[in-house]
């Protein structure tokens, strides 16, 4: 959820890098012992307490289960910073972000084994109080679609995903309705994962049982399996925000507190708290089929086991050489062990929940504060690695690369992303460069890759594989971290990527500079224009003006916000004027160079310094629309 749009992203491909202690692990002919609560200690231990140190993490907790019991669990760092209240993995909640999707999953899939809902079905046919706009006449929207994240939705969420004021939630169904994001793309096309979506899924579920969400997963989930300590509510009940682990910033070298991250406007995509035991118990009952045995012999069942069984295999994939999506669960990149499951990201916590279906585990773990991304991108990969270590990897060469080493290069861009709105910048934020290297490798950011298959890549240095997509004219399209089937990437054309955009922008503003240095330092020469070019003149000062005051404006309002995750500030919605008065200007400023052309006044120069911020005043508006900065293109 995180600053969810950047974070999960950057999570998602941050997973897939390897470590020192991966390449450890290769080399080792003794497996350690996971069901060893005391090598587990140790590993752990020794893995997270330096990172959370090192990374300002408040609190922490990871919890290992296997065959049905927990190998090992324990809290690291405080619940409560100033009180000293230890993390207590038993009782302590956490904010397991997008983990939550699991459980709406779930729900969908009770619905449709009571026959209220049907994966093919056109989801508008479930909604009462808002339709999705039949963008693809002939192809709608279906359960099936959201659930592989495959409906065609752009992404979004700055200001309105994660809030921390009470006063502003709503309903469901009339926020989903006030922020409906265009359909991108056909369904079942391309991969991008959606909050937003996920949300509709769960009011989906609200609508045919006639049940509010967060009651409907209580009663069907929660009560069934005993978790005592979970809940979608927000704000937390009493009862449980005691047990809360609270969220902290890092500020000045001490811990300062913040407030506690309201989802509820998407809440069946991201608003659960619970502790890491009751995390257990609903995968207790994910590995039992559906059904959790307790001590005594009493049964819960959440699913039909033919249901969760169908739910835990594959339902979409880009490539049957690299892992794709189950109903809803991810399919993950640890090449020594499947593991199945989800990762949860809010601003202020980074979670784990993984299953091997083979081995009959659970992994769950959550970090909280600043650096809870550093501790993931360590600990996750580590401990797969270290207790089921990879089999080692040879890479070979296809025989033809070389002649089509070109085709791959360009800059690549994630089809999760915003097209409409003012964070479209944010998928230029998130490009890959990827390059051709002469020694037969490609060079995708800083990270090197040889073909073993057609169109299959595997990091030269470690276990990480791409696949790359082509058109049925051979030409490369996109490609997929293997292990991220969520996260597609499409091939950007040249105008679409940031060193295009950055080229003009600081070239226009060059331009623009000069021409308010050139008023200020030649004021007598301007007095002494006749009307014709001092009309020019001003049209220029205008032009230059309004640009440079909405990057101004814009940069000032970004750098002392708050939090844009939780609101857009006041001030950048203001500095949207500007593009709207530079629009205006640059009409006329063209307009002024036209006529000073067909009059012949002035030298050559003079007409063509003109044209020259004419052109810049043009770039600026086409960066504008592009970018869609011109008008104000964000949800209230």
């Amino acid at each position: 959820m995180v600053k969810n749009s950047i974070k999960v992203l950057a999570v998602a491909l941050l997973f897939l890098s390897t470590n020192i202690m991966s390449q450890a692990a290769v080399s080792r002919t003794v497996v350690p012992d996971i069901t060893n609560p005391a090598v587990v200690e140790a590993f752990v231990d020794g893995v997270v307490m330096p990172q959370m140190k090192k990374n300002h993490s408040p609190s922490g907790v990871v919890t290992l289960m296997k065959d049905g019991e927990i190998i090992f669990a324990k809290g690291y760092g405080y619940q409560d910073v100033e009180k000293s209240i230890p993390v207590n993995p038993a009782t302590t909640l956490f904010r397991p972000g997008s983990i939550s999707k699991l459980f709406t999953w779930i729900s969908v899939m009770q619905q449709v084994e009571r026959e209220n809902l049907d994966l093919d079905t056109d989801v508008n046919e479930y909604l009462k109080t808002f339709q999705i706009e039949d963008t693809w006449p002939g192809q709608p929207v279906t359960l099936r679609d959201i659930m592989s994240h495959t409906a065609g939705f752009e992404d979004g969420g700055i200001g309105y995903l994660i809030i921390d004021d009470v006063s502003r939630i709503e309903p469901l169904a009339i926020f989903l309705a006030n922020h409906i994001p265009v359909r991108v793309n056909p369904p079942g096309e391309h991969t991008a994962y959606s909050n937003w979506a996920t949300a509709v899924a769960g009011l989906i579920v609200s609508n045919v049982s006639g049940v509010e969400f967060n009651d409907y997963v209580q009663q069907n989930i929660f009560d069934v399996l005993g978790m005592k300590q979970a809940s979608f509510v927000e704000p937390l009940p009493p009862e449980l925000d005691s047990h809360m682990a609270k969220a902290y910033g890092w500020k000045q070298g001490k811990y300062f507190e913040k407030n506690y991250e309201i989802i509820a406007n998407f809440g069946p995509a991201g608003s659960l708290a619970a502790t890491s035991y009751d995390m257990a118990l609903f995968a207790r009952a994910i590995l039992g089929g559906g059904e959790l045995l307790d001590s005594s012999g009493k049964s819960g069942r959440i699913l039909k086991t033919k249901t969760m069984e169908q739910m835990l295999t594959t339902l979409y994939s880009h490539d049957t050489r690299t892992r794709g999506l189950a109903y809803g669960f991810l399919e993950y990149p640890y090449n020594g062990i499947e593991i199945i499951g989800h990762d949860g990201g809010t601003t202020i916590f980074l979670s784990h929940f993984g299953l091997s279906l083979e081995n009959n585990l659970m992994l769950f773990f959550s970090f909280s504060g600043p650096g809870n991304v550093d501790i993931y991108r360590v600990f996750a990969s580590s401990f797969y690695d270290y207790f089921y270590p990879p089999k080692q990897q040879t890479n070979s060469y296809s025989g033809d690369f070389t002649e089509r080493a070109d085709s791959f290069a360009g800059t690549y861009k994630p089809w999760r992303a915003n097209f409409t709105k003012i964070e479209a910048l944010l998928g230029a934020l998130s490009a890959v460069t990827v390059t051709p290297m002469d020694d037969n490798s490609l060079l995708v950011d800083d990270t090197r890759f040889v073909e073993e298959q057609k169109n299959l890549f595997r990091q030269v240095d470690g276990e990480r594989r791409i696949v790359f997509q082509e058109n049925d004219a051979g030409e490369i399209t996109g490609y997929i971290n293997d292990g991220a089937a969520v996260n597609q990437m499409y091939k950007a054309s040249f105008y679409g990527t940031l060193p295009f955009t950055l080229f003009f922008l600081i070239l226009s503003v060059v331009v623009f500079i000069a021409v308010l240095l050139r008023r200020s330092y030649q004021g007598a020469i301007y007095k002494a224009l006749p009307s014709t070019e001092k009309n020019a003149f001003r049209a220029s000062l205008l032009l230059s003006a309004s640009n440079l005051l909405f990057l101004i404006v814009a940069a000032i309002a970004l750098v002392t916000a708050r939090d844009l995750m939780y609101e857009l500030p006041w001030l950048f919605k203001f500095s949207l004027v500007f593009p709207i008065i530079a629009f205006l200007a640059t009409i006329y400023h063209v307009y002024q160079s036209v006529l000073k052309w067909r009059s012949g006044e002035g030298s050559v120069w003079s007409r063509l310094r003109f044209s020259i911020v004419s052109f810049c005043g043009v770039m600026m508006i086409w960066i504008y629309n592009y970018w869609n900065f011109l008008g104000f293109n964000y949800f209230t």
